[in-house]
């Protein structure tokens, strides 16, 4: 069952703490530390969850809720210090579907998490995700994917390296994370066996795989899919 999920707190090393357990289930995750950011996020990676923390700073938590609650039917988890039966009910009223007080225990997050993405049919057989980044599309639900409205037929390593990618265009994926997310538990995996799945990838995928225009290397770091790949142009990092 895994989900797009943005986490919004303003504590740094709570955010992270959530993040980690979060990764660990699979789940493909972005923090940010404001409220505004937030609403920049939810607009535009469309998330499948949101843990959202109430008190944040440029942008309260529940106006948050409120108004990403009006635009979209994303899963909404409140995390906050209130703890009395207003607050609760408010949050609720506002369009939260869960609700959690501090001092909040990551691996009961973490499963109301779950319970959540389970409630909403996210990582079910009926639930298709189908990302789009410029004129690249990956339609999990369908095992397809399509760059400048050809087909490209991939393996179902190259197909998992390009969903991670794409669940999150312009962020860096190290080739340890790429083993744990795609590969999981198989044995004999090296981070060589990732470049060598990049370059069929991109033999396949790119126009010119020398000058890829979708999945980037990032020396030293790992990859990335490009943010917005320019229509018709190579990117000029390779």
């Amino acid at each position: 069952m895994s989900a797009r999920i943005l986490v919004a707190d303003d504590d740094p090393k709570q955010a992270e703490l959530i993040r980690l357990y979060l990764e660990r289930d699979g789940h493909s995750v972005l923090t940010v530390h404001n409220g505004r950011a937030a609403l920049e996020q939810c607009r535009s990676r469309k998330p499948d969850l949101l843990v959202l923390d109430v008190m944040m700073p440029q942008v309260d938590g529940l106006d948050v809720c409120r108004i990403v609650r009006a635009e979209s039917s994303v899963a909404i988890l409140l995390v906050t210090a209130r703890s009395t039966e207003e607050d609760l009910l408010l949050g609720l009223d506002l369009g939260a579907d869960d609700y959690m007080t501090k001092p909040v225990s990551p691996r009961e997050l973490a499963a109301r998490v779950r319970a959540l993405l389970r409630r909403s049919g996210i990582g079910s057989p009926g639930h298709q995700r189908v990302l789009a980044v410029g004129d690249l599309v990956v339609d999990a639900g369908r095992f397809e994917v399509r760059a400048a409205g050809e087909a490209v037929v991939l393996t179902a390593k190259e197909f998992g390296i390009l969903e991670l990618l794409a669940g999150e265009p312009g962020r860096v994926f190290t080739r340890g994370e790429i083993i744990n997310r795609v590969f999981g538990f198989e044995r004999d995996v090296s981070e060589r066996t990732v470049d060598a799945h990049v370059v069929n990838l991109r033999r396949k995928l790119e126009a010119d795989p020398v000058q890829p225009r979708y999945v980037q290397t990032v020396y030293g770091r790992g990859y990335r899919l490009a943010e917005a790949p320019p229509l018709g142009a190579p990117d000029d990092a390779a």
